[in-house]
């Protein structure tokens, strides 16, 4: 099913006067491929227990400029205030409130396309991708140059704010020199009503670079966030990924790794906390094309009221990658009879010599420790957010920096505190 709205707002990109037209032959072939196969319905493996309806019977409208802000915007309370922030805004970038640390080359999507000699990957895992192409409104692209260590982390955020039903689909291109390194906070906030984010983070790692990406979505439970993520990493590189999902009505994100070259190290982490009818959806792929390399992934949600999530994440092994050590861990955490939680951890192995494994694991807080806790003396609401607390700890404590480790903790002991009973 194609929405009709899509149509219409996808002729309004293409006659706006201060987008390139050289573009045009991209986002038309991903809008042709897009209307080829629609939206994903349940009939489709891997979106049968994500619910699209949202978005199909929806209205978005692209963002204008006069979804800009209106009155100066205040960042600091969002936290995180030591860091250098990108700042969008409803899809717009704001320049002013914007600053990179030194040793960060910015470029905008054209530039980067003219720097690269239109030989850009343009991802199509996915229809969310082909939609991101078709609709790219907002592009940010980062170079970090050979050798040049970044020390200060960079945040980008995204501010959603209003009540009209807008769309957004940044392009975020991140490129990592050899033997350079860099720390990217994405972190999602608003007060909005409907609104609909799709947005992609393409990132090449070169040789013995370093990416750690935190992201943090924490939009109002009334937005759709679709995150699609695509990683190239080439030998000897390192990538940390850590995802704090608290926000929104429908929450989805699209990870694919891909260690091309040998000795790339991948780990992929993520806490989800859903309630009332939340969906929250973690689609993560690795694939290991060379040998010698190592990936994980471990993922783990807290559901309560009739919210639901997904963990569905695949590790494959190609017939040249020998060597290979990938694993995958997912836990889930029920604190209702309602919550619903689909769990489908694979392994897809083409070689012989590899050290693989997989695991998940979903239920109740366990009786025994919470009448033991009780029996120190605790109540009962404090003994089930010891032990809630407990199990999403080790996501959060294998963050390195304090301030967003302190961030992500405030974050959950918040939500822990309104889901006690």
């Amino acid at each position: 099913m194609m929405p009709n709205y899509l149509h219409t707002e996808f002729q309004k990109i293409l006659d706006r006067e201060y987008f390139s037209k050289k573009v045009h032959p991209i986002r038309r072939k991903a809008f042709d491929s897009f209307i080829e196969d629609g939206l994903p319905d349940k009939k489709c493996e891997d979106w049968r227990f994500t619910d699209l309806s949202a978005i199909k019977k929806g209205n978005y409208r692209i963002s204008e400029i006069d979804d800009g802000p209106t009155n100066k915007v205040n960042i600091s309370k969002y936290g995180l205030e030591s860091f250098n922030t990108i700042v969008i805004y409803n899809g717009h970038l704001q320049q002013d409130l914007s600053s990179v640390p030194k040793g960060i080359k910015i470029l905008s999507n054209l530039e980067y396309m003219e720097h690269n000699n239109w030989k850009v990957n343009q991802p199509d895992m996915s229809p969310f991708d082909l939609l991101n192409t078709a609709f790219m409104d907002s592009g940010i692209c980062l170079v970090i140059e050979r050798r040049i260590e970044v020390d200060a982390p960079l945040r980008i955020l995204f501010i959603c704010s209003g009540d009209e039903k807008i769309m957004i689909s940044p392009r975020i291109h991140i490129d990592l020199e050899e033997s350079s390194s860099l720390t990217l906070v994405e972190q999602h906030v608003g007060d909005c009503n409907e609104y609909l984010y799709n947005g992609s983070v393409i990132m090449n790692i070169e040789d013995n670079a370093q990416l750690e990406h935190i992201r943090i979505q924490n939009n109002s439970k009334t937005t759709i966030n679709m995150g699609n993520l695509h990683v190239t990493q080439h030998q000897g590189s390192n990538f940390t990924f850590n995802q704090f999902t608290l926000g929104g009505r429908l929450g989805r994100t699209n990870l694919y790794a891909d260690l091309i070259e040998k000795g790339a190290n991948c780990s992929l982490n993520g806490l989800s906390l859903s309630n009332d009818d939340q969906h929250l959806d973690a689609h993560i792929i690795t694939n290991h094309h060379a040998p010698h390399c190592t990936s994980t992934q471990n993922f783990k949600s807290i559901l309560k009221g009739r919210s639901s999530g997904v963990f569905n994440g695949r590790s494959i092994v190609q017939n040249k990658a020998q060597k290979t050590d990938s694993n995958q861990s997912n836990k889930n955490l029920l604190l209702s009879k309602d919550a619903l939680m689909n769990s489908n951890p694979q392994l897809e192995i083409y070689a012989h010599d590899v050290k693989c494994s997989h695991g998940s694991s979903t239920g109740a807080l366990e009786p025994d420790a919470l009448f033991y806790i009780r029996s120190r003396g605790i109540d009962q609401d404090s003994a089930r957010a010891l032990l809630v607390r407990g199990f999403g700890s080790e996501i959060i404590e294998a963050l390195e920096n304090n301030e967003i480790r302190d961030h992500i903790t405030n974050y959950f002991n918040q939500w822990i505190d309104k889901n006690k009973q």
